[in-house]
């Protein structure tokens, strides 16, 4: 046996001495308790190792691992890992960070048993800490919520199952995404962390937090919850003091402690590193500082790191004896720090509470970083589409309870959208080839997604596995191309609505012929259907394959979590027509002359409304200093005023009882489609754009303006990550004065989902919903600016080092997307009110239905099992709640949200508790019990105690400065929360602005 140790310990690169005796099962010394002892009556130094490890951004997710592709960039993941577990385990007073689990476990499931069994050891006595712990470190503007829980879900789940307790995140670690909003805060603190670290604010408000003595707060992330979590800014975004990077992709001088060396440097070294920290006693306000010792994938040879900061922490220590030195240095985590300003200002000292967010983010009077908003608008609503999917997927994988075979095929789409997150990817801050990457991940994760639904389809309608029944979808349903429609022979569809209650919705399909007949399967059924000509300018966008010259519509009402079939079958006759008419289309008035829109209809009110596109010039500099600074894939630098596209546009329109359209054409690169959605009370504002021109050195930026007669007040308000809404106001910081020299961009804010303006004395509000993330502003009173494409022919030098100019099939990438535009009176109550309608068109949109085609070949008939409708819930539940996370879980229990979609206040009806009977809920399984637990789902609820930090409810307002006293004293302790479950009706409330999550166990029908 001591033979193979020692083979195995050579293999391994590890002596023998230091194989390591077996963990004993439930040992640890993690968290908390493993914290370096702080020594009273000086300034403890919290030095903390980390790596930032980007899921993508200049090379892909796998060039990094490996360590490929090093012309690009040097940088390899697996030897980060390899050397820093080597370098721990020699010095037991050493401590490191890790926190993007995408890396972590594809390094973990190749490692050899004695290896794990290490990582496990420094895990235990809390010298390898998790932090955040998400599948990747997701970006806060152009995310959504559910995709964000998601991701962080998976993550925390992966260190849980390994590791246990010492495997759970105690700290959001948020240190490079480029601003950070309050929704972010409200997840965090629900996750059960007790702080959250940031990187990137705004050049303006980091100084004057410095300078105020304020860069740490209570943030509260929720005027629902009492959501509030502990808020530090890093001193240095997370990069070490200057000088003392001990990296091989660093240039400064390591620690020369000879001294008969010429090069002895450690006096030097002490003494600057004093300075620093005399400068951030300035700063911050305990008798704790910490330093982040790493940067990008910094650790590759971690003895060059660990050797130098062991003779850091003691050549500055030993400066208390020789000349009383107040500093005191020890290897710690974020965690530890937290922990450390809990003890020391518990009942001593209060934190200002802030109540706003950190967008936009400028890093120079000319870097606002509000490009990114809108960047590679492709991809975002990609990651929107792939979140719809998965959600599918998740769920149809519960109902119909699929086995543990089935999982790999769902992990590859949940693991995909997990990458998709990462604050390079989503945000369109990658390079081309790294984006290809992307979206070559998330195209592999739906396509085995699919392999999922049709076997769960299958299971639920009693078809045998061999038989086969193909459940196509089309992912270019979005430009009217689908080969499974567009032969001459019958075919299916199957339309699955993922929403918790019944949803009616309007089918379109592309098909070639003019005469079809939409029945159930016995024919006995007539759906009325109609046919509306597809604009020529989607038929000719590049890349397009289709025959396909018309769509077919019809509306249907499909149940929820359920599914229905109809029959779609060619006939010798016309089907319903379309009828086109020089008037314009109901409820939108067209200007005869102009072709633009001159008002809408809602609710038998008549309001003007213009509607037109526009473009900036993208600026063009040198980027050697501020003022030259290019618009680029991160920033949004407009060089001149708003530019008017077209004055008019030519246009045709088409009309049916449930869909009426006018197809518009503004110049060669801009088109719309105006849609007025009977069904669900809204109108489409459908553009295709592209491709966009060269305007000499200059990218052009498009923007689609609505224009009101709404008196604004120079306020709007933008949602943020899909769930609360913020108020913004031209020109203006909630809790500092902010300076503009870029007006157009420093206004500009993040809309994951809606847009809007208030008339508060006419008592009338507009809204505008985006089916992606696109950036967006009200630079006007009275009207909504959304940039919905930019090509930028110039690099920001931010790091990505190359122009954002996409391009498809040979040509300047197209564009194709919607906003949806609602009119309402702000006082409306009940489905008219402009909450509730705004509410069930955005779940409408996230969740999407989604349509599965089956062709059928010249005589087959329908398979004799195919159900033709199937309801995953027993019944429809009301309209502000909604299953946010329905998924199999852990052997055979279930992961379970509720989601109650209205915030406190927000609506005079649907704002209020809404009790849930979970027992009889689905149709398929009956839940047998529920254990509620944090919204990541890897801790019980009841066993989650969150550090508290006093507040004097001081609204925080940074003119004032930090002991400004102006508001009402109360507290905003943290308050654990209560878990209220029915044990024997598994009936559980919940309050506006909640999300519950639960594991169920689960009795199948």
């Amino acid at each position: 046996m001591k033979e193979i140790l020692l083979i195995l310990s050579l293999f391994y690169g590890l002596s023998e001495e230091r194989v390591d005796p077996p963990v004993p099962p439930g040992y640890h010394n993690c968290g908390y308790q493993s914290c370096h002892a702080l020594k009273e009556g000086f300034i403890n130094v919290h030095i903390v190792p980390h790596t930032h490890d980007d899921v993508g951004w200049l090379k892909t997710v796998d060039q990094y691992y490996y360590g490929s592709n090093t012309n690009t960039q040097r940088a390899g993941v697996q030897y980060i890992l390899d050397n820093v577990i080597e370098s721990l385990t020699r010095n037991k007073e050493r401590r490191f960070i890790y926190v993007e689990t995408a890396f972590f476990w594809k390094w973990w499931i190749k490692q050899h048993d004695i290896v794990k069994s290490r990582v496990r050891k420094l895990v235990n006595n809390g010298q390898l800490e998790f932090i955040s712990g998400g599948w990747s470190m997701n970006d806060e503007a152009v995310t959504h919520y559910q995709s964000i829980i998601d991701q962080m879900t998976w993550g925390l789940r992966k260190l849980n199952d390994t590791f246990g307790e010492c495997g759970r995140p105690k700290i959001a670690w948020q240190i490079d995404p480029f601003g950070h909003s309050r929704e972010m805060a409200n997840i965090f603190a629900e996750l059960g962390f007790d702080g959250f670290f940031l990187g990137r604010i705004d050049y303006q408000e980091k100084t004057l937090r410095f300078k105020t003595k304020s860069p740490e707060m209570v943030w509260s992330g929720s005027d629902s919850l009492t959501n509030e979590i502990f808020t530090s800014i890093l001193y240095n975004n997370y990069s070490p003091p200057p000088g003392f990077c001990f990296d091989m992709l660093c240039s400064d001088d390591p620690f020369i402690d000879d001294k008969k060396s010429f090069e002895y440097n450690v006096d030097k070294k002490v003494d600057s590193f004093i300075e620093y920290l005399n400068n951030m006693t300035n700063v911050y306000n305990t008798t704790n500082l910490l330093i982040t010792m790493g940067e990008d994938f910094n650790y590759q040879d971690a003895d060059m790191w660990f050797k130098n900061l062991d003779k850091l922490i003691l050549y500055v220590n030993q400066r208390q004896k020789t000349t009383g030195s107040k500093f005191n240095l020890i290897y710690s985590t974020p965690s530890c720090y937290v922990h450390a300003i809990n003890s020391e200002t518990k009942g001593k000292q209060t934190f200002l509470v802030k109540k706003d967010d950190f967008f936009p983010y400028a890093s120079d009077p000319h870097a606002f970083w509000t490009g990114y908003f809108t960047s590679r608008p492709t991809v975002k609503r990609f990651e929107r589409s792939g979140n719809n999917f998965l959600q599918i997927c998740k769920q149809l994988y519960a109902l119909a309870n699929l086995g543990p075979e089935d999982r790999v095929d769902l992990n590859a789409l949940r693991e995909a959208m997990g990458v998709m997150q990462h604050h390079d990817a989503i945000t369109g801050t990658e390079k081309q080839h790294v984006a290809f990457d992307y979206a070559r991940q998330l195209q592999r994760g739906i396509d085995e997604c699919e392999i999922v639904t049709t076997a769960a389809i299958k299971k639920l309608s009693n078809v045998s596995v061999e038989q086969d029944l193909a459940l196509n979808t089309c992912p270019l349903l979005n430009i009217s191309q689908c080969e499974h429609t567009e032969g001459n022979g019958r075919f299916i569809i199957t339309v699955y609505n993922p929403l918790s209650s019944l949803v009616n919705t309007v089918v379109r399909v592309p098909v070639t012929g003019m005469g079809y007949d939409v029945t159930d399967f016995k024919g006995s059924t007539n759906y009325e259907s109609f046919i509306i000509p597809i604009p020529e300018f989607v038929q000719t966008i590049p890349g397009r394959v289709s025959a396909a010259t018309n769509d077919l519509i019809f509306s249907a009402e499909i149940p929820a979590l359920g599914w229905k079939s109809f029959l779609v079958s060619p006939n010798n006759n016309f089907s319903q027509m379309a009828s086109s008419a020089a008037a314009s289309p109901p409820s939108v008035e067209l200007d005869s002359e102009t072709g633009l829109v001159k008002s809408v209809k809602f609710d038998d009110q008549t309001y003007p409304l213009k509607q037109n596109f526009y473009y900036y010039k993208g600026f063009v500099g040198n980027n050697n200093e501020f003022k030259n600074r290019s618009s680029g894939a991160y920033i949004f630098r407009p060089d001149g005023d708003l530019i008017e596209a077209s004055p008019k546009a030519s246009y045709k329109t088409y009309s049916t009882p449930i869909v009426a359209e006018a197809h518009l054409t503004f110049n060669e690169y801009i088109h719309l489609i105006i849609r007025v959605n009977i069904i669900d009370n809204n109108v489409e504002f459908s553009y295709v754009i592209g491709p966009l021109p060269h305007d000499g050195p200059n990218g052009l930026e498009v923007v689609s303006k609505y224009t009101t007669d709404l008196q604004t007040n120079g306020t709007f308000y933008t949602d943020s990550n899909g769930r609360q809404m913020l108020k913004r106001v031209r020109n203006y910081r909630p809790a500092w004065e902010i300076q503009l020299e870029e007006p157009e961009s420093g206004n500009y804010y993040p809309v994951t989902t809606q847009i809007g303006i208030r008339d508060e004395e006419r008592g009338l509000e507009l809204a505008v919903l985006v089916d992606r993330a696109q950036g967006g502003t009200s630079l006007n009173d009275g009207e909504v600016e959304l940039m919905v494409h930019r090509n930028c022919l110039h690099d920001d030098a931010f790091g990505v080092g190359e122009a954002l100019n996409e391009t498809a099939f040979g040509k300047g990438l197209v564009v194709k997307g919607s906003h949806y535009l609602i009119i309402g009176k702000t006082n409306g109550t009940g489905q008219n009110s402009m909450a509730a309608m705004t509410k069930a068109l955005a779940q409408k949109k996230l969740l999407d239905t989604w349509t599965f085609i089956t062709p059928l070949k010249d005589g087959e008939s329908v398979p004799n099992n195919l159900k033709e409708q199937f309801a995953g819930l027993q019944y429809n539940l009301p309209e502000n709640i909604q299953i946010l996370t329905l998924e199999p879980w852990i052997g055979f229990s279930f992961l379970l949200r509720l989601q109650h979609v209205f915030e406190k206040d927000e609506d005079p009806i649907h704002s209020q508790p809404v009790v849930v009977p979970l027992k009889d809920l689905f149709g398929t399984f009956e839940i047998t019990s529920a254990r509620e637990t944090t919204l990541g789902a890897n801790q019980w609820l009841e066993d989650n105690d969150r550090l508290q930090f006093d507040t004097e409810g001081r609204i925080e307002d940074l003119r004032y400065g930090f002991n400004s006293n102006m508001f009402k004293n109360r507290n905003y302790n943290f308050v654990k929360r209560q878990v209220t479950v029915n044990a024997d009706s598994l009936e559980v409330t919940l309050q506006p602005g909640q999300i519950r999550t639960f594991i169920v166990d689960i009795q199948t029908k």
